[in-house]
C-alpha cells in the first residue's frame, strides 16, 4: 500500500470503529455523525492533496518505491529539507493552518526519531528493542500511510501533588504484561484529532522526576480501536448543518480534542518503544525533536498567519479603512509573517547533519518560535476583532442574501465601499467572525496558547538551553576597562 486517497482514509476510519464520545453520545460512525463529518471529509481532502500535488508531496520510499508522504523522509541533504518544507506547506494550505494536527505532524515528528536511533538506545545502549521497533513503526506510517495522533501530557489533578508519581493511579502506567502486550492504565491528554486517526502515539513531553516508578515511563502506539481505550471528547464547534457561506470555517475545520482514559488497555510488545527505561525517557527529546517536527509547525503557523493578514486586510478594504492606526496593525501582523518565514529560511540555511548523516533544521531559528507564535496569534485575533468592529455582527445569512427583497436592501445599505457587493462583504465578515469569533475560534485561540506548551514554558526553555558564551564575553570585556 502507498500514499491513501481520501476515500481509502474514511473507509480506513469506518473499519477501526473506536470508543469515541462527544455530548454525552457514542459516536458509532465518525465520518457520518453530524458533528465529524464536516472535519472528517476536510481531513480526506488532505490526503486527496497529496495526489494533487503528487510532485510536490509524494516521494518513492527509499526500499520499496512505492510513492509515500514527503514528510516521511528522513532528510539527508539541505535540499531534502527544503522539498519536505514544500511539500508541507502544501499541507497546510488545505486548511490554511487552522488545523494543527494534520497527519504530517506526526510523520515529521517520527521521522525525526528514527533519524536519531542514538538517542532511543539510551546513555547505556539499553532500549535495542525499543528502538528497533520504533524504526519499524516509522516505516509502516509512512508505507501504510497511517493517519496517526498523539497523547503525551499527564492530566492536572491537583497541581500540589500532580508532580507526585509514587501510588498515584492518574498518570499513565503500566500494570501488567503478557507474553505478547504490556497492560497500561491511567490517563494523558490531549489527543487532538482522536475521531480522524487511526492509531494513538504515547511519547514523552516532560522528564519523570528520580522517585517516579519505572512503570511511568513508556512509549508507544497502539490501534484506536484497542479494547478498553476511552476517549472523551470536547464539546463540538462543528457547526451542524450550517451553509458554509456562513459557516466558513467551523462547518469544516474543527479537528476535535480528546481526554484519553487507558483502561487496562494492551500494547502489542511490537509497538513499544519504551518499557521502564527512564533514562531514555527523560533524554530522548532533548536533542533533535524539536527543530524537526518545528519545520512542521512552523510551516503550519506561517500559512495561518498569511491567511490571518489576507483577511485582516481584505476587511479594513471592505470599509475603506485606512486610518493610522488599521495600516499600523496590518503592518503588525506582516511583519509576524517576515520573521516567521525568515526563521523557517534560517533553520534550514544553517541546517546540519548528525552523526548518523540524517540532516535537521538548526533549532536556534525555531525555538524562540514556539513562544513568539502562543503570542502572536492571540495578537492577531484582537486586531482582527478591532478591525472588523461592529461589522463583524452585521452580515446577512445565506438564506437572507437568497431573498429577493432582502438582497435588493442589503444591496442598498451592506454593501462594501469602493462597488463591493452585499455578499461579498457578507462572506468577509463572515469568515473573519468564525474565524476568531466562534466556538471554534475560542478554541483555536486556547489551543494556540498552549500549542507545544505555553509561552511563558518556552521562554524558560529558551534561557535555559541558550548559549551565553557570547553574551557573557561581551559583558566581561567592558568590565574589563579599568581594571
Amino acid at each position: 500500500m502507498s500514499a491513501r486517497t481520501g476515500e481509502e482514509f474514511l473507509k480506513g476510519l469506518q473499519a477501526r470503529p473506536r470508543e469515541v464520545w462527544v455530548g454525552g453520545e457514542r459516536v458509532e460512525d465518525v465520518t457520518t455523525h453530524p458533528a465529524m463529518a464536516g472535519p472528517a471529509r476536510t481531513m480526506a481532502s488532505v490526503f486527496d492533496r497529496q495526489h494533487e500535488y503528487a510532485d510536490e508531496c509524494l516521494m518513492p520510499d527509499p526500499e520499496t518505491g512505492e510513492a509515500i508522504n514527503v514528510s516521511h523522509m528522513i532528510p539527508r541533504s539541505k535540499e531534502d529539507l527544503e522539498r519536505r518544507g514544500v511539500g508541507l506547506r502544501r499541507i497546510a494550505e488545505t486548511t490554511v493552518g487552522m488545523m494543527g494536527r494534520t497527519p504530517d505532524y506526526m510523520n515529521v515528528t517520527f521521522a525525526g526519531f528514527a533519524g536519531e536511533p542514538e538517542s532511543w538506545l539510551g546513555p547505556d545502549g539499553s532500549n535495542v528493542e525499543g528502538t528497533a521497533n520504533l524504526a519499524a513503526f516509522q516505516k509502516e506510517l509512512g508505507r501504510q500511510d497511517i493517519s496517526l495522533t498523539h497523547t503525551i501530557i499527564h492530566p492536572t489533578i491537583d497541581r500540589a501533588t500532580d508532580g507526585t508519581f509514587t501510588g498515584n493511579a492518574v498518570p499513565l502506567h503500566k500494570v501488567g504484561e503478557t507474553d505478547d502486550a504490556i497492560v497500561v492504565r491511567g490517563a494523558r491528554i490531549l489527543a487532538t484529532l482522536a475521531p480522524f486517526a487511526d492509531e494513538l502515539a504515547v511519547y514523552p513531553a516532560f522528564p519523570l522526576p528520580g522517585e517516579a516508578p519505572d512503570s511511568y515511563a513508556l512509549s508507544f502506539s497502539v490501534g484506536m480501536e484497542a479494547p478498553g481505550l476511552v476517549f472523551l471528547c470536547r464539546d463540538s464547534t462543528t457547526a451542524e448543518g450550517a451553509d458554509p457561506f456562513d459557516r466558513p470555517v467551523s462547518t469544516r475545520f474543527d479537528e476535535q480534542d480528546a481526554f484519553v482514559m487507558f483502561d487496562d488497555v494492551e500494547i502489542p510488545k511490537s509497538r513499544v518503544f519504551i518499557d521502564g527505561n527512564k533514562d531514555v525517557y527523560n533524554s530522548v527529546m532533548f536533542r533533535a525533536w524539536y527543530p524537526n517536527v518545528m519545520q512542521q509547525t512552523t510551516t503550519r503557523a506561517l500559512t495561518k498567519l498569511e491567511f490571518a493578514y489576507g483577511l485582516a486586510s481584505l476587511l479594513a478594504e471592505a470599509v475603506n479603512d485606512t486610518s493610522p492606526h488599521t495600516l499600523e496593525a496590518l503592518g503588525e501582523i506582516q511583519s509576524y509573517v517576515e520573521v516567521t518565514r525568515s526563521a523557517l529560511l534560517l533553520a534550514v540555511e544553517h541546517a546540519a547533519p548528525n552523526e548518523s548523516g540524517v540532516w535537521f533544521p538548526d533549532g536556534r531559528a525555531l525555538h524562540p518560535m514556539r513562544s513568539l507564535l502562543a503570542t502572536w496569534f492571540p495578537r492577531v485575533n484582537n486586531i482582527i476583532l478591532t478591525i472588523g468592529s461592529h461589522n463583524l455582527l452585521a452580515t446577512p445569512s445565506r438564506a437572507m442574501l437568497d431573498d429577493a427583497r432582502l438582497r435588493a436592501l442589503s444591496e442598498e445599505f451592506l454593501c462594501g465601499a469602493k462597488g463591493m457587493d452585499a455578499e461579498r462583504r457578507a462572506a468577509l465578515f463572515r469568515l473573519a467572525w468564525d474565524f476568531v469569533g466562534s466556538g471554534l475560534g475560542a478554541r483555536m485561540d486556547l489551543y494556540e496558547r498552549n500549542y507545544l506548551t505555553s509561552a511563558r514554558t518556552n521562554r524558560t526553555l529558551a534561557h535555559m538551553m541558550a548559549d551565553r558564551t557570547v553574551p557573557y564575553a561581551l559583558v566581561d570585556e567592558i568590565l574589563s576597562f579599568g581594571r
